[in-house]
């Protein structure tokens, strides 16, 4: 067998990385709060502890994110063995995110439970009202979940969850970065980031608001970016049996697009992208063992795109108007638990490129979760769905886990899912892409089996997977010349697996309080099986990750510093491979911390997507004060 340089490098990564880990989604820690058997799952239906569930979910903490290098959402789920997060730029302005060498449309992402698939493309999922300020923690749930999230989450769902307000106060943050490298008019290239919360908690009800912006002059040439958001949260307690929730956020992002889309003409593009997005629950204990929860949300869009800044009359504008209606019911009984209840989900867009459309998906869902034992627990479901584009379908799910002993256990799952095509995909007409209205829906079936420690300094987890996708939906072309154009083709399946290991400690004295080390690897391997497969030129099949590796290692000395690096080793299949370094050291007290972080410490040249090179080191200074 022949080793290339590449495979030497990938190895030696993983031998120096596989030093002890422990697997995000097995273990958060020390440096989480709580303990794994404490972590709840937020499912709409059927929430549960971490360690009961059968799937492969990672769970990534707060005092986890405190301990990275990072000021974006999007960042810190790069580190995230399985998921490709392919960045246009710092600051968390725009970010396509796969499952396990799937496409950016092919992930659901939830807030707080509540969709925010965007119609119109799936380059818009990642523009949320929060900042990275406001996250409690992060679930990524691996493979197809129609029956756990309903459509869309054809390869996985990343649901945000938010901080709470458990007490009044405020909380200051600030950032300032730089390259020390400079533009064209000889000014450094820079990025700030302020944000402040305040909460009011009186009585039975609590209340925060957030505010945060994040600008800076870019990297290179028409980077610049400015970002702004505002998050209201509300949490009611009308009585002992109503809970009601209110969620209303905004976010404003606009940015210099240079190579985005359709390079390398684009050199003078820019997108502004607006959301606004609402939402109301209330979770009714309607009797002993009835839990319901009836929740409304409403999401709008604004996405203009300029090829030309200059040319402010040449805009592709696009108004998405979203609204979704759930009812989730959840039943205690002596066998087990049952989940069952309904969405509704109206989808329309109006746009200059696009057109008027509109669209309604009808969902009825129901599973049962047997009544956790010592050693044996399944759950099985269904979701049932219809779209008035593409018909009535069923999407069956169920998996199973045995615990061997206390902390190991054996699991294994098979779900199906199905993903509409976007607007985009449908009807976008420009150079570089010709849309195609005959498109149908994505489909996959995902099998999965796994085994994972959970307790202890040592913790470990290795899983399997298989998926097919059928009608799977790739943008391809004869020839170079010729634009783009979304198609059906018979079938893509990926093989691949994940090991994640980890090791944790704390020290009774001396300089060290603590010590944690983590790795993770994940390896793709896809193949695709159409008509005229070999014939065409692919956008998407070619460009999924083989090698995945990801490492860090966090250390608390002296009782106030903390000290973290982290890297992440990316190979694609049509791509040379790189290697990213971030650390970042800390300065901690009761009531504010210092940190300063260095990006891209070895300053490599990678490109993550489209024709858009990342930016090179970049050293940040930030802080937070509390009152």
């Amino acid at each position: 067998m022949r080793i290339t340089i590449a495979d030497r490098k990938l190895w030696m990564f993983l031998l120096l990385g596989m030093g002890g880990q422990v697997a995000a989604q097995q273990r958060p820690d020390t440096m989480s709060s709580k303990s794994l058997d404490e972590v709840i799952v937020q499912e709409n239906r059927l929430a549960g502890p971490l360690k009961a569930a059968n799937r492969n979910i990672t769970i990534i903490s707060r005092k986890q994110i405190d301990a990275m290098a990072v000021t974006s959402i999007n960042e810190v789920l790069a580190f995230v063995p399985g998921l490709d997060v392919r960045q246009r730029g710092p600051g968390g302005i725009q970010a396509d995110i796969g499952i396990d060498g799937g496409t950016f449309d092919q992930t659901l992402v939830l807030l707080n439970g509540i969709k925010i698939t965007d119609p119109q493309t799936g380059h818009n999922i990642m523009n949320l009202p929060i900042s990275l300020a406001d996250v409690d923690h992060i679930e990524v749930l691996r493979g197809a979940a129609a029956r756990v999230y309903g459509i869309n989450a054809l390869n996985g769902a990343i649901n945000i969850i938010t901080r709470q307000a458990k007490e009044t106060g405020a909380v200051i943050n600030a950032n300032v970065g730089s390259s020390f490298k400079k533009d064209e008019s000889n000014k450094l290239y820079n990025g700030y980031g302020v944000g402040a919360t305040g909460s009011l908690v009186s009585g039975s009800s609590a209340q925060s608001l957030s505010l945060s912006a994040n600008s800076g002059n870019g990297y290179r040439y028409n980077t610049a970016y400015d970002n702004y958001r505002a998050l209201y949260q509300g949490s009611f307690q009308l009585s002992a049996a109503h809970q009601v929730q209110t969620l209303a956020g905004f976010v404003k992002n606009s940015y210099g697009a240079n190579g985005f889309y359709a390079a390398p003409g684009d050199k003078e593009s820019e997108e502004n992208v607006k959301t606004f997005l609402a939402a109301v629950s209330d979770k009714i204990q309607v009797r002993k063992g009835w839990e319901m929860t009836p929740r409304v949300s409403y999401r709008f869009t604004e996405d203009q795109y300029l090829y030309v800044k200059q040319n402010k009359g040449g805009a592709n504008l696009h108004d998405n108007n979203i609204v979704d209606v759930e009812l989730n019911n959840r039943f205690e009984t002596g066998i087990g638990s049952f989940g069952a209840g309904a969405e509704a989900r109206y989808e329309a867009i109006n746009s200059n490129n696009l057109g008027i459309h509109e669209r309604t998906n009808l969902g009825i869902y129901g599973e049962f979760k047997s009544k956790t034992d010592r050693r044996f627990n399944f759950t099985v479901g269904g979701y049932l769905n219809y779209n008035s584009a593409y018909g009535w379908q069923f999407f069956p799910g169920a998996d199973v886990g045995y615990n061997i002993t206390s902390d190991l256990k054996l699991y294994a799952n098979v779900g199906t899912a199905q993903r509409l095509p976007t607007y985009t995909d449908l009807y976008y007409k420009s150079p570089a892409i010709l849309g195609n209205a005959q498109l149908g829906a994505e489909k996959a079936t995902y099998m999965e089996a796994g085994l994972r420690k959970y307790s202890g300094k040592f913790s470990y987890s290795g899983s399997v997977f298989y998926r097919q996708i059928s009608d799977f939906i790739d943008y391809v072309k004869d020839s170079l010349p010729q634009p783009w154009q979304p198609q059906n083709f018979q079938r893509a399946d990926t093989k691949g697996f994940t090991l994640q290991t980890g090791y944790t400690t704390t020290f009774a004295s001396g300089v060290f309080n603590s010590f944690a080390a983590n790795a993770g690897y994940n390896y793709l391997s896809p193949s695709f099986q159409g008509d005229d497969n070999n014939k065409k030129i692919s956008r998407y099949v070619i460009e999924s990750l083989r090698h995945q590796v990801t490492a860090n290692v966090r250390a608390a000395l002296l009782h106030h510093f903390m000290v973290s690096a982290s890297a992440r080793y990316n190979m694609r299949i049509n791509y040379k491979d790189y290697t990213v370094v971030d650390a970042r050291i800390a300065y901690q007290q009761k009531r504010y911390q210092l940190y300063v972080d260095a990006n891209n410490l070895l300053d490599v040249t990678y490109v993550e997507a489209g024709a858009v090179p990342m930016p090179g080191r970049w050293l940040t200074l930030g802080g937070s004060v509390k009152f």
